[in-house]
């Protein structure tokens, strides 16, 4: 597991409130604890940039990030159960330029948040999305599934949402936002969203580490076949 990663600062001394470039938004699902690894790793994000914790629950049923613990950048809310329902409420607080889309257990690689900031620098509109790496919590055949992924994004442009979604803030609202009412694949229903809107894909070139215990857990074939069905 890596440590904090630093961002080269883009040039901004100060950030204004609703003039942020980068909201980082990141759902937690309930008893989720493994993003604390992650948000972690996000302090060496600079001063214009915040990041979200959107943990599922109703207002209050959480208590505050502990204050050791607190990075002033970070903002904790509450939001109905669901990753779509919830990356919504982010999106909504968010006050960055761009959104870029972090699941919990996601963790970044030394050059994750140095290919982001050229991201952000080189281009004005569009979605971008990491090369998906599984982490070694699970069977070595999820190399294969990172590379299918990877592969499918490239010739497909149908990233999964654990490849880091990013885009700007105002696209985001255009395209409406996540389907709260999709059963699964808001992230793909994103994606197909922006295609007729004008909006393009690109990669970021840079890896995006998952864990892949859910593999270890329920078994790698059950849970490939069960992507591919879906």
């Amino acid at each position: 597991m890596h440590g904090p990663v630093a961002l080269p600062d883009p040039g901004h001394p100060s950030a204004r409130a609703g003039d942020l470039r980068l909201s980082v938004i990141v759902p937690f699902a309930p008893h989720e604890s493994a993003g604390d690894a992650l948000l972690e790793q996000l302090r060496g994000l600079p001063a214009d940039c915040e990041i979200i914790v959107v943990r599922a629950g109703e207002p209050g049923s959480h208590p505050p990030a502990a204050q050791g613990n607190r990075d002033p950048r970070r903002r904790q809310l509450t939001a109905p159960p669901g990753r779509a329902s919830q990356m919504n409420a982010g999106a909504r607080a968010a006050r960055g330029r761009w959104l870029w889309f972090l699941h919990a257990d996601s963790r970044l690689h030394p050059r994750t948040l140095p290919a982001l900031h050229a991201f952000l620098a080189r281009h004005h509109d569009a979605l971008g999305y990491f090369d998906l790496r599984y982490a070694d919590d699970g069977p070595a055949l999820t190399r294969l599934n990172a590379l299918g992924a990877n592969l499918r994004a490239r010739w497909l442009g149908m990233p999964f949402g654990d490849q880091g979604l990013v885009l700007p803030a105002a696209w985001f609202a255009r395209l409406g936002g996540y389907d709260e009412q999709a059963p699964y694949g808001e992230d793909h229903l994103l994606v197909w969203q922006a295609r007729p809107a004008g909006l393009p894909l690109r990669r970021v070139r840079a890896p995006l580490t998952s864990s892949a215990c859910k593999y270890a857990r329920e078994g790698w074939l059950k849970v490939t076949a069960r992507h591919w069905r879906l």
